[in-house]
């Protein structure tokens, strides 16, 4: 898989950001949660499934058309 950056909300360069993959799919970086009743609230988290943190103001960058 490769990725593509499609932006961060960050002044630092740093996460939270958005990429979109060779995939037609699309690749967060955020903060891991790792709150037991965090994780409890998530349905059907598969165990190679990891549970991020991004602010809503990162949704802009998943509109590529």
């Amino acid at each position: 898989m490769r990725l593509r950056f499609l932006g961060a909300d960050s002044e630092q360069g740093t996460c939270p950001a958005a990429y979109a993959t060779d995939r037609g799919t699309f690749v967060v970086q955020g903060k891991l949660i790792l709150d037991p009743e965090a994780l409890a609230d998530c349905v059907n988290r598969g165990s190679d499934e990891a549970i991020v943190e991004i602010p809503k103001e990162l949704v802009r960058f998943f509109n590529t058309e």
